[in-house]
């Protein structure tokens, strides 16, 4: 029969029992995921010889072909005449071993190895003696292996059907495709690797989740006592206490700072904390300084882990050219052949207006545009006004329209209309109060989102900046302006000044742009450091419960 654990077999069996020595155990789990203990026991016994190595065993995978089995994977077998994938008559092949010790080390991408039984096979290879023994491990073993397949490189939940506001749909393998890659491989384990994510992004964020792992298990981080607030330049006993803690999170400057005044190098990195932490920078230590720096270190890992899910529903290649903007971040970047060319702060929706996840595709910029009141505001703020005091309007530069038609507020018995019965349209004039602003881009789609310039400029001076119906709002719009639209036009300020003509103006890009309205809570940039934000849309939460509940299921 051969030695399972000589050459090449031998070499995926080091890779398994490395990756279990690693790993303390086949059943670590991520940190929303219970764990069990596992076994010590790891070897793994060939099967049996069989008289005809083709004929009994396939003819014993056939009758093992359930009903409840994915299509593609019955078509996947049928078309290799019910030959078992994972073994030979030389024993398990050395995909099988890669492909055990790979769902054992699932955790490291935030999956839970439980869910794919790595330890039962080894057990089954232990005790099997028939051939329905081996066809249902094999069989079962393509199962797992699809399962883990389409959660690595999709998702372990679908999106759209944890939360209706995720307007994604990631491609999940197809098991025919799939299983034909898995014959075609001639570096199975790099093939393995390639399920994952294959942006930067990912891989960062899984580096940085296993660094804080183990900090997790040298005991976290040090809590730093209650006290007053704590301002630059003043004594405090809890100086140490505060450096070590910023030390343990390796925030840049913490070490360069001795002594017990709040001053210097450790004023600077409290700054970089409150930064990474979505915080107004100010330095001063007050209560949700505070409360950032005393989050337990499992709750962060778990914030983590919600964001890698996330990541695998995203596409590695978000386009040559984009915009991105992280609703959690409440920021704007644009992204051109892989380089940041400009970032913004935006204004995004409320809680209660919560802004979508979804991308399209820039199709046009205007200037000094209409704004048309959406349906729902002009039913649920406006017309109450409107039954109040029919001149509600006056100096707000809204007309309204009934088929087309102008007609003067003070003409409509508002009285008569409600959310179900308003046949008008109301329309701002273009000009400074207009709430779009003097500019706005355009990528329509059924959420009726877009992103815009507004007259409420104080508002990008918050840390927090959840405020609008659910469009988002962009300061600075003619520097972007100018940046989307370079190959249109690159002389600096042309956009101001067709904003100054008054002129209503509709701009085209010559390059597509795409637009991507993303949701994180957790990431690490190129420069290592690490951001947490707060998940203002209540996401987290739902997320979590949906892992939890598709773990529990064995989804």
């Amino acid at each position: 029969m051969g030695n399972f654990w000589s050459g090449r077999n031998n070499r995926a069996s080091i890779a398994l029992a490395l990756c279990i020595a690693l790993s303390g155990g086949l059943t670590g789990s991520p940190s929303w995921a219970q764990s069990e203990t596992a076994p010590s026991e790891t070897q793994v016994v060939p099967p049996p010889q069989f008289l005809d190595p083709e004929t009994p065993i396939a003819r014993a995978i056939q009758s093992e072909m359930s009903p409840d089995l994915d299509q593609g994977l019955v078509l996947h077998y049928g078309e290799r005449a019910f030959a078992p994938v994972w073994f030979t008559e030389d024993g398990l092949t050395e995909n099988a071993h890669l492909t055990i010790a790979a769902m054992a080390a699932a955790n490291e991408h935030a999956l839970n190895p439980n869910n794919y039984d790595p330890l039962g096979f080894i057990k089954r290879s232990e005790t099997a003696t028939s051939e329905q023994d081996w066809a249902r491990f094999d069989i079962d073993l393509s199962v797992q292996f699809l399962r883990y397949a389409t959660h690595l490189s999709s998702g372990r939940v679908q999106p759209n059907a944890v939360n209706k506001a995720l307007n994604l749909f990631p491609d999940r393998p197809d098991p025919k495709n799939l299983f034909k890659a898995v014959a075609r491989s001639e570096d199975f384990s790099a093939f393995l690797d390639s399920l994952a994510p294959q942006s930067d992004n990912y891989a960062r964020l899984k580096r940085r989740l296993g660094q804080f792992r183990e900090k997790a298990a040298e005991g976290g981080f040090t809590p730093i006592p209650d006290g007053e607030v704590l301002k630059p330049g003043m004594d405090d006993p809890r100086i140490a206490v505060l450096r070590q803690r910023l030390i343990e999170e390796d925030i840049p400057g913490a070490a360069d700072h001795n002594g017990e005044a709040y001053d210097g190098a450790l004023v600077e990195a409290v700054k970089t904390f409150q930064e990474y932490h979505g915080l107004a920078t100010d330095g001063v230590i007050g209560k949700n300084t505070l409360a950032k720096l005393n989050i337990p270190l499992q709750e962060k890992l778990i914030q983590m882990e919600l964001n890698m899910e996330r990541r695998r529903w995203m596409r590695d290649d978000l386009g040559e050219f984009y915009i991105f903007s992280n609703l959690a971040d409440q920021n704007l970047k644009v992204v051109r052949n892989g380089k940041t060319i400009h970032t913004a702060r935006v204004v995004v929706g409320k809680p209660y207006h919560a802004t979508p996840v979804f991308s399209d595709q820039l199709e046009y910029v205007e200037i000094n545009p209409f704004w048309n009141v959406p349906y729902s505001i002009a039913t649920k703020e406006y017309l109450p006004k409107l039954k109040q005091n029919a001149s509600a309007l006056s100096g707000k530069q809204i007309r309204v329209f009934q088929d087309g038609t102008e007609i003067a507020p003070t003409q409509v018995a508002w009285n008569s209309y409600s959310g179900g019965n308003f046949p008008f349209r109301l329309r701002q004039d273009p000009g400074d109060g207009n709430a779009l602003g003097r500019i706005k881009f355009m990528f329509p789609n059924r959420f009726n989102i877009y992103i815009h310039d507004t007259p409420s400029k104080s508002l990008f001076s918050r840390a927090e900046r959840a405020f609008s119906h659910g469009c988002i709002r962009v300061s600075n719009p003619f520097k972007l302006a100018d940046v989307l639209l370079a190959d249109v036009n690159a002389n600096p300020g042309h956009w101001e000044t067709i904003r100054d003509s008054e002129k209503r103006t509709v701009i085209k890009p010559a390059a597509p742009i795409e637009v991507h309205l993303t949701y994180l809570t957790a990431w690490m940039n190129k420069d290592g450091s690490t951001h947490f934000r707060k998940d203002i849309y209540g996401r987290d939460k739902v997320l979590l419960e949906a892992l939890r509940t598709a773990m529990t299921q064995n989804l």
